[in-house]
């Protein structure tokens, strides 16, 4: 009689392959491929009547796999369900359950097993301490579930109704999108004012020159905001002696940061290489999931990639303490245990992402890997190694020099020890900082210099930068809306849906988003907004430690989000964006052709579709001329959905601005004037290092 063998159930065949290499021959590993079962698409799937009891059916396609599963389950000794460690995992390993009938089926075993990192050791452990299903997991999940299909298919088909058909509206996308709204509005409102520096190029000996800068008056730091105070700085230190007051030496330590968690890793991937949040998950999966190693079979490289946490088992610290000292040398490590703080309230459900092997260093597999892969595993064992190391140390000098009643001061540093810098200098090479590895010569109190060059510069204030994937993701993080593993398809949302657009890596809002954005403000303010969101988010953690119960929260929430719908339908009249007659008419039939709303905007289009298909680009008159050569301005698109105005006499006149232009010039600096402003409309000159604006009633 042949030996029944385990069955280990994961949910990719990449997770499958890597785990052949550990178990025996006893052990035959199978995938779900994800998901089996979910909510249908459609329908809501929540009946709120009968207690917002879900409705769960099997995934369209999944039918034969089930089968395959089934039968495996039938063969099998027991059964390993070994899907991811978190909530969707759980909530997967659940569904198989029912699935595969294993509640009802009461001659097999079946355990639930997780592991931090797909390594021998972790997989071999985690099938001694095999458990049962953990319901609170599985609770948070399908409170979840539950509350973005409430949220979407309520608010979706009002969306549907009131401006266009496909578009969405989410729980924690609505908020990404309103933030990336409220910064576009910030910086339309942002009124610049002026300020100014000066900076004073002293002589020393040997023609060497001591830069310092402008600090204030009697010791007292002192602002500059116009060329009056200005003037009258320059009149005081006019031919005076700069002498120096005080020099400071001393030592400066930069600690490393932690290791990463999800978040930390989308943003500094984001940062250094470019890479869309999506795009670090799918590699860092990969390596989660295991890579096939040359002269090592298929390992997993890295510990699992879903975590807000920042701390690292026991064994993971001796990895690094054994490499760096005998790689570097024993005063390169720590002298304490460095023990990092998870910002906000954190599952701390895993260890921070950390290879699952020191050891193996990013340059000893690189023939292993696609270079994305290389990349992010770098990034993830540097950050790692980095993170259990000395601090660097600089040598700094501070020197303070007076002249007349005015104070200046010079400050620089240069590195004395590298310290955790030997390994991870990313944000060193992207962006110094100011007075690092600058060398102040020796100086001493009471020195008199002379003064070579004197340089007043006038500024004006910068309005907030726009968002980035990178600062969207912190932003969110910080303010505690969403999850590890839904930053990256909340930001992909947003996107296809055409909300918002990216360009030189950054968001704006298209005239779709703002136009959503607007109602879900106005309607639904008490529910799509920051701090609802992350009470929500709260609770769901509630749920996983077993405080609430899950249906609790979806019972506390529908009464009032049910009337926001109901007044909403009442209150919002149609959106019309579709179908406006032009007086264009059809070079194909000669019809007059309408306005439609697509993917990217407007478009003209001929109403005799399907019989003439012509289309063409719809361009709106801005209302003024142009400032270059007199034409008609006119309101275009990217090919990303940004509005910007341009020239209707385009190429022969290349004038373009983002900002809508007045038609005149600035009296300043001869630039054309723009008009900027949601709440209080302002003329300004379209030159940011001008600064000239009025009110716009003063036009």
């Amino acid at each position: 009689m042949a030996i029944k063998k385990n069955l280990v159930i994961v949910e990719s065949p990449a997770k499958a392959k890597t785990l052949k290499k550990f178990l025996g021959s006893n052990y035959k590993i199978e995938a779900s491929m994800g998901h089996v079962r979910d909510l249908p698409k459609s329908e809501m799937g929540i009946n709120i009547e009968e207690d917002f009891e879900p409705k769960y059916i099997t995934i369209r396609g999944k039918g034969e796999l089930l089968a395959k599963l089934r039968k495996e389950v039938k063969s099998a000794n027991k059964i390993y369900l070994a899907t991811d460690p978190d909530r969707e995992g759980e909530a997967i390993s659940w569904h198989l359950l029912y699935a595969l009938k294993l509640n009802e089926n009461s001659d097999k075993k079946f355990y639930r097993i997780t592991f931090n990192e797909i390594t021998k050791n972790a997989v071999q452990k985690s099938i001694k301490e095999a458990r049962e299903i953990d319901m609170n997991l599985v609770d948070a999940q399908q409170a979840r579930r539950a509350l973005d299909r409430i949220v979407g298919y309520k608010i979706s088909p009002l969306l549907w109704k009131k401006v266009k058909k496909g578009l969405s509206a989410g729980r924690v996308q609505s908020v990404a999108l309103r933030l990336i709204c409220d910064r576009d509005e910030e910086i339309e409102n942002f009124i610049p004012e002026e300020y100014w520096t000066i900076d004073a190029d002293l002589k020393l000996e040997k023609n060497k020159i001591l830069k310092t800068k402008f600090y204030g008056k009697n010791d007292k730091k002192m602002d500059i905001s116009s060329k009056e105070e200005v003037s009258k700085i320059l009149n005081n230190i006019e031919n005076s002696n700069f002498i120096v007051t005080e020099v400071k030496e001393g030592k400066r330590q930069k600690n490393s940061l932690p290791p990463f968690t999800t978040s930390t890793l989308q943003q500094e991937a984001s940062k250094i290489y470019g890479y869309a949040s999506s795009k670090t998950m799918l590699i860092a999966q990969q390596l989660y999931e295991g890579i096939s190693i040359k002269d090592e079979g298929t390992v997993g490289l890295v510990s699992y990639i879903r975590t807000d946490s920042v701390r690292i088992s026991d064994e993971a610290y001796l990895q690094a303490k054994d490499f760096v000292i005998n790689n570097y040398g024993e005063e390169f490590f720590a002298k304490e245990r460095k023990i990092y703080k998870s910002k906000g309230k954190t599952q701390d459900a895993h260890e921070a992402i950390r290879p699952t092997y020191t050891d193996r260093t990013p340059d000893s597999i690189k023939d292993s890997l696609t270079i994305e892969q290389y990349k992010i595993y770098k990034l993830i064992w540097e950050r790692f190694l980095a993170s259990q190391m000395a601090p660097a140390i600089f040598i700094t000098k501070t020197i303070k020099i007076k002249a007349n009643e005015y104070d200046f001061r010079a400050s620089g540093s240069i590195l004395d020890f590298e310290g955790y810098l030997k390994v991870y200098k990313k944000n060193e090479e992207k962006a110094k900082e100011n007075d690092e590895d600058i060398i102040i010569p020796d100086i001493s109190v009471e020195q008199q210099l002379q003064c070579k060059e004197i340089k007043p510069l006038q500024h004006f204030t910068q309005p907030p930068a726009r968002y980035t994937e990178a600062t969207l993701i912190k932003t969110l993080e910080e303010i505690g809306v969403g999850r590890p593993s839904t930053y990256a398809p909340t930001i992909s949302t947003i996107t296809a849906r055409n909300y918002v657009t990216k360009e030189q890596k950054v968001f704006y809002t298209t005239e779709l988003g703002e136009i959503v954005n607007h109602l879900i403000k106005n309607n639904f303010g008490n529910v799509i907004n920051v701090d609802f969101t992350a009470k929500m988010e709260s609770q769901l953690d509630e749920i996983e430690e077993g405080q609430i119960e899950w249906k609790q929260v979806l019972r506390d929430f529908y009464p009032s989000f049910e009337n926001m719908i109901e007044e909403a339908y009442e209150k919002i009249e149609h959106i019309d964006i579709e179908d406006e007659k032009t007086d264009i008419l059809c070079e194909k039939c000669g019809a007059n052709m309408v306005i439609k709303y697509g993917k990217y905007g407007k478009f003209l289009a001929c109403p005799n579709f399907p019989t003439c298909s012509n289309t063409k680009p719809f361009f709106e008159e801005a209302g003024v001329n142009c400032p270059e050569c007199n034409g008609k301005v006119l309101i275009k698109k990217t090919k990303k959905g940004r509005k910007f105005f341009g020239c209707e006499n385009n190429p022969d006149c290349e004038f373009v601005s983002w900002s809508k232009p007045t038609g005149g010039k600035c009296p300043k600096c001869n630039s054309f004037l723009i008009e900027k402003g949601t709440k209080k409309k302002i003329i300004s000159c379209s030159n940011d290092d001008c600064g000239y604006y009025i009110p716009k009633e003063e036009d």
